[in-house]
């Protein structure tokens, strides 16, 4: 008889607790090895795209993300990932510290649904965890790379409505993209504590178009953070 067939059964939170500690201790020795990475081949580069229109200031933006084995692992043991868009309309002043004219954020759940085996993103407004996070848009994938094609992905995000922004001057967006370890749970915060296989983020600036109509791509001193 195999030796496990006498383990306790798992009850109440207690039993939660020890198993999801067994969970995060058994995927951690695999995950100390491996890495999720924000790939960037020059077949299928980060792209952004900085738009200004009448109704504001909109980003365009495809991001090939790529997950390790043990990173996928853990989605399939049913631990969400949370990613983070965020982005800073920035005002450049030479008497005075930069103004932060505007500043938008967007969640992104990535979630396995074991009894249908696809993949689930969901998608909210705000910071993971904020209070009041509320997601207003779900959708399901039939495989994984389909699923983080999606979550690389957004399509005329309003960063700043033109009612409210006054252009003056030299203006810039700080883009940011990573994935929050702060949203996993306890025990695998305290594993991933300078594991450098877990970092997955990306930053980028931009500079905003003087005229409506026109498009500005990642500045040339821009930076990307990842493990390939």
């Amino acid at each position: 008889m195999p030796c496990c067939s006498s383990a306790r059964p798992i009850d109440g939170p207690a039993g939660r607790r020890r198993a999801m500690r067994a969970l995060a201790a058994t995927l951690l020795l695999a995950a100390g090895a491996a890495s999720a990475a924000l790939e960037s081949p020059a077949a299928d580069p980060v792209q952004l795209v900085l738009q200004r229109r009448s109704e504001g200031l909109f980003l365009s933006a495809r991001l090939p993300l790529e997950l390790s084995p043990a990173v996928e692992e853990v989605l399939r043991k049913g631990v969400p990932l949370h990613f983070l868009w965020k982005a800073d309309l920035i005002q450049s002043r030479w008497y005075w510290l930069d103004k932060t004219v505007a500043s938008v954020a967007r969640t992104v759940r990535l979630a396995y649904q074991p009894l249908t085996r696809r993949w689930r993103l969901s998608y909210a407004n705000g910071t993971p965890g904020a209070s009041g996070l509320q997601y207003g848009l779900h959708q399901n994938f039939d495989s994984l790379d389909d699923a983080l094609l999606g979550a690389g992905h957004v399509s005329n995000w309003k960063l700043v409505d033109a009612a409210r922004w006054r252009s003056a001057g030299e203006q810039r967006v700080e883009f940011s993209f990573a994935l929050d370890l702060t949203q996993l749970p306890r025990p695998f915060q305290l594993g991933l504590f300078n594991q450098s296989g877990w970092n997955l983020s990306l930053q980028k600036t931009l500079e905003v178009p003087e005229a409506v109509g026109n498009e500005a791509e990642p500045a040339a001193d821009s930076s990307a953070e990842g493990d390939a």
